[in-house]
Parts: C-alpha cells; structure tokens; sequence
C-alpha cells in the first residue's frame, strides 16, 4: 500500500460551467490562506486562464491535472509537487463534475476518484430552490467512488430562500454538509472573452477585487468545515515527469499579454531537465536571446495585439534571425504569428513573421475545440518521427491559404479516436500547430 501523502485536499466542483465556481475557489484560497494555510492549487482540465489566477492568489504555480491528456504518473508526480509546499490543496473542477472528453474520460470526477480527493459542490440556486436538493442527491448517487461531502450554494436570495434550501437539502441529503450560502453580488464577479475569462495580468484591480470576494465569502462560507473535510491523496508520492522533451539547451520563451498560454509542468518539467529558460516580450518589441538554441511561442491573444506586433520590427527581425540557428516552435496564438499574415475580426490583415507559408484569419471564423492525439511526422526536437503526444485544441482564427507545399507536423485524432487529418506545418527548423500539447501520449 502506497504511503499517503500528508497535506490534505479537496475539489472544488459544480453542475455546470456558469455556477461560480472559479470566484469561490479564488476568494476561498484567498481566506484560506488569510488564516494560516500553505494552501496551493490546481485546476481539472486543460485551461490556462484560470491557473494564471490561482498563481496571483497563492503566490505558488498552480498545475493543471487532465485524466485524458495526462500520464497518470504525470498527474500524479504535479499533485505530489503541490503536497511539496502545502499542506491544503484546493482543487477547482471544469465544466459539470461529471463532464470530459467525448470518450468519457477527463472528468472532474476522475480525479476525484484517482486522487482520493473529496467534492465540494457550488450549486447556482437563483433560479432554483427545493429542487436543489434532488439535483444533488443525482450527483451523490452518480459515482460511488468518489466522496461529494459538501454543498456551497451561490447567488441566494432572502431569508426564506436559504430556509427552503436548507430545510429539502437536509430532509433529502442528511449526510450532506451544508458549507455556505453566497448571497448575489455584483461584487463577485470577473469579466469574460470569447476563450475563457480576462487574463488575470490585465486586471489592474485584481489583488483589490480578490480581497473584497475573500472578505464577502468568508461571511457566508464555513472556511474551517472546508479545511476538516479535506482529505490527503490516496495514491502516494510519485515522482515530477517531464510532459514534453526540452526543444533545447536554452528556450527563450514568448511572455506577455499575446503569449501567456504556457502550461507550468511543461516549464517546470524543462527545468528539471536543466534546460536554460529566458524569456522576451514581444509587445515589447524584444528579441529572443542571441544564445537561445530554441524559441517557444505559446498561445494568447495576438489578434489582440496585432497592429503592435506587426509593427515591432526587433522582435520580427530577431525572430528572423534566430530561424538561421534556433528551431523555433510555435503554438495556437504563436502559430499564427510565425506566418505570413494575421487578419482580425475587423477584416484587418498584419503581416506577421513570414517564417511559415501560413495565412490566418479570426474572420467568419468557427471554434475548434477538443482533445487531440498527436503523432509527429518527421524527426523533431520533440523526439523521433511517430512520437505521440496529447494536447488539446481551442480556437476561432482558420487558415485561409498556404502558398507553398509545406509538411504537417502532426497527424491527428480526436478523443475518440477518429482521425481529424494532419495539423500544423514544419519547414525546417520552423514548426507550429493550433494544438496546445500537454503531455507525452506514453
């Protein structure tokens, strides 16, 4: 039997996107750690926005976990990583609790059932009163293998709602801990875009917002049931993996408001692996360092930020001049801006890098959205021809011409193993896909 590890945790969960329960993690691990926890967090699934926020409320990163695209010893060795500093980690879930992958799997739920790690559920009740209480005994008989131990309801009304919520919850559920009832406020509230919430770097009033919600949560929320109920990981230490091979000696690394989609275990993962890490802003029109042997791009927002980036000629010139000795990669948002253009919604075309036979346009575009396994079709720094890789894919910008034959750089499936065709291209030491990667596939 595997030693358990000492900090307990607990996941934060919810019926469905929309509850609230992203404003109560943060204004929890606010509270939490105004009382004297080492709280560090994480977050179930593959979006990046909201641990930027986990970060600025702990001071400590925070990882993403995913059933689907990660190893289980990689998931496993990130909540170790957390135990490291911690000693209450706070969970957030994505989607509904039972919600993943077409296939079924990469639920909030699996990690609960991996992890050990009890359910908190935050339940929108403002449309809603008694029939609260049968929705989440459905959620408690759902999976007997994971523990949903207790309920915050979010955006109650008066008196009378809370005693008509209290009162069928009991009678149905009275097992189930009641931990809180979060009247409406405008107060808790975060602005949204079309990939997720505003990135939390550009909320000058976040630190000011966060400790208001903390303040008004901890009147309504028992923060001393929440760390009782919490649980240590059942499945033992493990040891940090490394999701995806260093692209080289030394990464110089996009970071700014158009490139801030960066999954922390991957740069920790290089880390370990004694790669050398610097980064650069291209918004402030710098180059990558001259003695980077390779350049990441991650996603963002560049259609945000096109004019500047189009116009920022040390970054485009130093991108230019690192393809002669650097391979240089770029994802989703970094893609798109290796190049030839970037059209806007507007209609607005930036000539961008030029360092791919790429056009990209954010024009009568779709979403693509979902899990991805990926299979490289040549020899790259990521590993030998047929490396397989899991990632996730999640944009509106389309390509609308390539102008010379170029190679894919991966052929792909989606999570059920259906053959969504090649992504991405490959010219020499230039590669890029929309795919966020995650995780080694093996």
């Amino acid at each position: 039997m595997p030693q358990s590890c000492p900090s307990n945790g607990l996941i934060i969960a919810a019926p469905s996107s929309g509850c609230g329960k992203t404003v109560i993690t943060l204004g929890v691990l606010q509270a939490l750690k105004r009382a004297g926890h080492r709280v560090a967090s994480a977050k179930v699934g593959p979006d990046y926005i909201d641990t930027a926020y986990h970060t600025v409320a702990t001071g400590r990163p925070s990882y993403n976990l995913d059933s689907w695209a990660m190893r289980h010893k990689t998931l496993l060795g990130l909540c170790t990583a957390l135990d490291e500093y911690a000693d209450l980690i706070i969970c957030e879930g994505a989607m509904g609790l039972f919600d993943g992958a077409y296939s079924g799997v990469g639920s909030t739920a699996d990690i609960s059932a991996l992890t050990g790690w009890p359910v908190i559920l935050v339940v929108d009740v403002s449309g809603q009163a008694a029939s609260a209480a049968a929705l989440i005994q459905g959620f408690v008989s759902h999976r007997p293998d994971i523990n949903l131990l207790g309920v915050i309801f979010n955006r109650v009304g008066g008196p009378s709602h809370r005693h008509s919520l209290e009162t069928a919850t009991l009678r149905v559920n009275p097992e189930i801990t009641i931990l809180g009832f979060v009247p409406r406020n405008e107060n808790l509230h975060l602005p949204e875009r079309h990939l997720g919430l505003v990135q939390v770097a550009e909320q000058e009033n976040f630190l000011q917002w966060l400790d208001t919600a903390s303040s008004i949560l901890s009147m309504h929320i028992d923060l001393a049931q929440i760390a009782n109920l919490a649980r240590p990981m059942c499945a033992g230490f493990h040891q940090l993996q490394t999701p995806l091979p260093p692209l080289g000696q030394h990464i110089a690394i996009a970071d700014d408001l158009a490139f801030s989609f960066k999954y922390n275990s991957i740069l920790e993962g290089w880390r370990r692996q004694n790669a050398e890490i610097s980064f650069f802003s291209p918004l402030a029109d710098e180059a990558p360092a001259q003695a980077a042997d390779s350049v990441y791009l991650p996603g963002g927002y560049p259609e945000l930020h096109a004019a500047k980036l189009s116009s920022n000629h040390v970054f485009l010139q130093g991108l230019r001049t690192a393809a002669a000795r650097a391979f240089i990669y770029g994802e989703c948002g970094g893609y798109m801006v290796l190049g030839k253009s970037l059209t806007d919604k507007a209609g607005i075309s930036y000539p961008m890098a030029n360092l791919l036979p790429l056009e990209t346009t954010f024009s009568d575009s779709k979403l693509r959205l979902g899990y991805r396994r990926a299979k490289t079709r040549k020899s790259t720094p990521f590993g030998p021809k047929d490396t397989e890789f899991n990632g996730h894919e999640f944009h509106y910008c389309r390509s609308i011409r390539e102008s010379q034959p170029a190679d894919a750089l991966f052929e792909c499936e989606d999570s059920i193993g259906e053959s969504v065709g090649p992504l991405g291209m490959i010219v020499g030491q230039i590669a890029g896909s929309f795919l966020h990667l995650i995780d080694r596939a093996k």
